[in-house]
């Protein structure tokens, strides 16, 4: 017992010992359980009922909201949030446990499955161009649109390993997302005296007995509206896994929320640079909207709908939206009322069979150089909640609709969206469409009508959707519109893709000294006022407007009332009756067709109409401007250029004779002046159109072609 008075004194320093990393993980571990069984809202146990309810269904996973772990613990949100790779496994085993407890008893006692939590947070996203260095092995959620996915894979997540000699089996972990892990090079087994020592490298993987689960990398690509002028969009490679896998195709916006992770990537001579490493994100939790747009859906702050009351208000906001439209072009009031349409669009509807009717309204805008037709276009990609712009001679059809590209390091096929799936819930925007190869033209027909696009390449049979209205623009054959010349003439379409066009314009130079005056003055005051920021009175701002038209397509679907329904059904009818008597007298058909797709059309434009003023129903003076604008533009389209410059209407008996005249004149291999020739028809007693329009008409066959400077025409056929 001696030396036990003699006064020494043993202790520790709280604020100079370390917190033991054990410690810290059990009870991190405790924290979790007791959140997941304990946070409630009001008066319900919001995880723990979620827990009960997706195990009893057979659903391993559960959704935590970031914003509630902080309400219940904010040390532990922050640790998950900067320490993510050490705590999420945490959380995930704390799900299992709190699981085990909750789901108790099981049939026939079986073991609890592992859960997986996936993460939600009502925070600000980051820009993939902000995602520096700084956030390597932290949260961060970023918004983008998917435009590739990879097949899904097995990645293992505990390796079984078996010595070659000694038959000794070990479990060992592999780095979850793009980590892989590096093999144990000797044996742990102790040898016994005088027993032989396992050589290096002894393990074989036991694939049979190995832990996999599914694994999917993706690609994330910026979306249009963040990427700066003239810079190309960023993309990130993703890698989700388990319940995260086959839940995005390319085309879904969505928004992201994982852990900014880093990886190796070897050159093609198997030897990585040291330190370069390349950046990836481990997907935790995915938000994406699988109805309308394909977006999640927008906020909208309370200052903003206040301005929006204020604008619906106005009793002529339908007026005021179109003065809004491009207002630096001159005139144009239709394109731009029918381009108003366009932006905020009909209602979806889909059928008890299942059938979707399309509301996404489609415009073609054809003629003569010089009438702002791509400027239209320019200005409707920036006003459009999602807008996509590519010209017609750039593009092809897998560039506008769909690609199966081969991946570079595990040759696997896999789809690339283009820019009718990356422009899902918004506008398309082709110029030049006249100068698309026919062969490209054809692919989009799925696109416009069905908004669906069906790949059938490489083995990967698969649909896409592209919901997505179609603003084009067009020069016609000759350049110019030609008056003397009918509209079969005048464009190369055909009937099938015209039908597809709610709208169709035909834009023409005219030559009018009163209109070039007011025009001239126009154009200098834009020019005058270039740096002038004020927006003018009467007129929307751009950004306003681009919320105001989000907002409405997200929160009205205006329906038909039963007068409107009346007299749509009524006007349609006439149409059809007039457009019939005008083909008989014609002898021929009309190169724009009126289809049950123009009734359809008209139904569009009407809820569009009643949507720009937030109604529930479609009214008759909905239906009234509807039909005004389909007539001066659709109806206004396939009734010009019917009659010749001189007012008689040539009839198909006098063409037909005259082509036999002139093959009978001009015979295969043959080559003679056009003017020459024309002449010698006129001295013959034939009208000049009618030959010239047998000329243009065996020139579009491919019978005809010229030479010499389009001086000499010679027959090929």
């Amino acid at each position: 017992m001696s030396g036990w008075d003699e006064g020494q004194l043993f202790f520790s320093d709280p604020i100079v010992a370390t917190e033991d990393p054990t410690s810290r993980r059990t009870k991190a571990l405790k924290d979790f359980v007791a959140f997941l069984r304990l946070y409630r809202d009001g008066s319900v146990f919001t995880y723990r009922e979620q827990l009960r309810r997706h195990y009893n269904r057979g659903l391993y996973w559960i959704e935590v909201e970031l914003e509630d772990l902080t309400a219940f613990d904010e040390t532990l949100a922050d640790l998950l949030q900067t320490q993510p790779g050490e705590f999420l496994p945490l959380f995930e085993e704390a799900a299992t446990n709190a699981a085990d407890v909750i789901t108790h008893p099981r049939p026939n006692n079986d073991p609890v499955q592992s859960m997986q939590v996936m993460l939600r947070s009502q925070a600000n996203p980051l820009s993939l161009r902000d995602l520096g260095s700084q956030y390597v092995g932290k949260l961060v959620k970023v918004p983008g649109i998917i435009v590739s996915a990879a097949t899904v894979k097995a990645k293992a997540t505990h390796l079984t390993l078996q010595c070659r000699q000694c038959r000794t089996i070990r479990k060992w972990p592999v780095k979850p997302g793009f980590g892989g892990s590096q093999l144990p090079r000797t044996c742990t087994r102790q040898p016994a005296e005088g027993e032989q020592k396992c050589p290096l490298d002894p393990y074989d993987i036991v694939a049979d007995k190995c832990t996999c689960v599914d694994q999917q990398t993706l690609k994330l690509q910026e979306t249009p509206e963040m990427v700066p002028t003239g810079e190309m969009p960023r993309h990130l490679l993703l890698t989700a896994d388990r319940y995260l896998t086959d839940r995005a195709v390319p085309g879904t916006r969505c928004t992201i929320i994982g852990i900014f992770s880093i990886f190796s990537s070897k050159k093609k001579g198997g030897v990585s640079a040291v330190g370069a490493r390349y950046p990836y994100l481990r997907v935790m939790g995915m938000q994406t909207d699988s109805e309308g747009a394909g977006r999640s859906q927008s906020t909208f702050t309370e200052e903003e709908e206040e301005q929006f009351a204020e604008l619906l208000r106005e009793p002529n906001i339908y007026e005021r939206v179109c003065k809004s439209i491009a207002p630096s072009i001159f005139g144009s009031e239709d394109i731009k009322k029918a381009l108003a349409c366009l932006l905020f669009g009909g209602s979806t509807k889909m059928l008890p069979d299942s059938t979707r009717l399309r509301g996404d309204i489609n415009v073609l805008l054809l003629g003569d150089p010089g009438t702002a037709k791509s400027q239209l276009l320019k200005f409707a990609e920036r006003v459009a909640p999602v807008g996509v712009y590519t010209s017609g001679k750039g593009s092809s059809a897998a560039g506008l609709t769909a690609s199966v590209v081969r991946d570079a390091s595990s040759r696997e096929f896999y789809l690339e969206g283009g820019a009718m799936v990356l422009a899902d819930g918004g506008v398309v925007c082709i110029d030049e469409f006249d100068k698309m190869r026919e062969t490209d033209r054809v692919a989009i027909h799925e696109a416009m009508e069905q908004q669906t696009i069906s790949i059938a390449k490489a083995g990967i049979t698969t649909t896409l959707n592209s919901r997505a209205s179609v603003f084009a623009a067009a020069n016609s054959v000759f350049g110019r519109w030609d008056d003397t010349k009918t509209t079969d003439e005048n464009i190369e379409f055909q009937s099938t893709i015209l039908s597809r066009f709610d709208l169709i314009f035909i834009v023409k130079d005219e030559h009018n000294e009163e209109r070039d005056e007011k025009l001239a003055r126009h154009v200098m005051g834009v020019h005058l006022h270039a740096i002038d920021r004020e927006v003018p009175e009467g007129e929307i701002d751009v950004q306003l407007l681009k919320r105001f038209i989000h907002y409405c397509r997200l929160n009205c679907g205006p329906r038909l009332s039963k007068q409107a329904m009346e007299k749509l059904r009524n006007h349609f009818v006439k149409i059809r009756s007039d457009t019939r008597k005008l083909e008989k007298e014609m002898e021929r058909r009309s190169a724009i067709p009126i289809t049950v797709r123009q009734l359809e059309a008209l139904v569009r434009i009407s809820e569009s109409l009643a949507k720009m003023e937030t109604v529930p129903f479609v009214t008759e003076h909905h239906v009234e401007e509807a039909i005004r604008l389909f007539k001066v533009s659709t109806i206004n389209a396939a009734q010009t250029g019917q009659i010749g410059v001189d007012g008689t209407e040539f009839g198909m008996e006098e063409l037909l004779k005259a082509e036999q005249a002139v093959k009978e004149r001009f015979r295969v291999g043959w080559t003679a002046f056009e003017q020459r020739l024309i002449q010698d028809f006129v001295k013959q007693n034939y009208d000049e159109q009618i030959i010239r329009r047998v000329i243009n008409t065996m020139l579009r066959r491919g019978e005809l072609e010229h030479r010499d400077k389009r001086k000499q025409l010679y027959r090929i056929k």
